[in-house]
């Protein structure tokens, strides 16, 4: 370590005479995601160096949060960590010029072993540190979207409005399953309303997906009310045998709807 602090600007310039492909992006990696690839670059060497895994992997997990936070080129940060390791071992080379004696071959086996094992383990724990945490992003982005897509809307403490919007899949109506029994359980809701009036479109299997839903509402002791139906939806619903009165109360508009639960309430 003593010999590479002494050396650290011409190490700093071999390094990135390395790093071809980095080398131009040092500046736009700093700004967008505040990585200093320089000095993490000493910091990672030192780690190595003095075969100090626990806080390398830790750093390592913490690159790998950041990276994957700000989306920055996973090819950018191997190559990086690349020239690294050839960086290291020409500096390694020339530290053993500057000794008495070159060391045997067995010594330089173990110092290869010892050295590329480190770097593979920072890239190993640096890549599942990234993965792990693009998961996690992404999860939060479904959920986002979910309920974006499904949202349920207090109106009173026991009142809740459903409006949907769009197009209904398969996708979508498990989703709405799933959130609306929830949201039941989790409020204690008494009333549900649906509107569907941003509905232009309904096809027969999600009309009967729906009408599950609303007997899944009714066993929790929940009274559904469904507004705004479209002529398009109702005259498809009456081809294909649906009768949302059999399962809820239905009323032209949701205004009309909420009026009435205010009344009752």
């Amino acid at each position: 370590m003593e010999f590479l602090q002494q050396n650290k600007s011409d190490f700093e310039d071999y390094l990135l005479s390395e790093a071809v492909n980095v080398r131009e992006k040092i500046e736009e990696i700093l700004l967008v995601g505040n990585v200093d690839l320089l000095n993490n670059a000493h910091k990672l060497i030192r780690y190595i160096v003095e075969q100090n895994e626990a806080d390398m992997i830790t750093f390592a997990e913490q690159e790998g949060e950041t990276w994957a936070t700000h989306s920055l080129a996973l090819s950018f940060k191997l190559d990086w960590i690349q020239a690294i390791r050839r960086t290291l071992w020409t500096f390694f080379y020339k530290y053993e010029q500057t000794k008495d004696h070159i060391s045997d071959s067995l010594t330089f086996f173990e110092l290869e072993k010892k050295v590329n094992e480190k770097v593979d383990v920072f890239l190993k724990s640096f890549f599942i540190s990234y993965s792990d945490y693009k998961d996690k992003l992404i999860l939060a982005q479904q959920r986002l979207v979910e309920n974006l897509s499904v949202p349920i809307i207090p109106v009173t403490a026991a009142t809740c409005v459903l409006p949907l919007i769009g197009t209904i899949d398969d996708s979508r109506i498990q989703i709405i399953e799933e959130k609306v029994l929830m949201e039941i359980s989790d409020l204690r809701l008494q009333t549900l309303i649906v509107d569907l009036s941003g509905i232009i479109e309904m096809e027969a299997e999600i009309m009967n997906r729906l009408l599950n839903i609303l007997d899944g509402t009714a066993l929790m002791g929940c009274k559904a009310v469904v507004t705004g139906l479209r002529p398009g939806v109702v005259m498809k619903m009456i081809r294909s045998g649906v009768d949302f009165e059999k399962k809820a109360e239905t009323k032209l508009t949701l205004q009309q709807a909420l009026k009435d639960d205010l009344v009752m309430n």
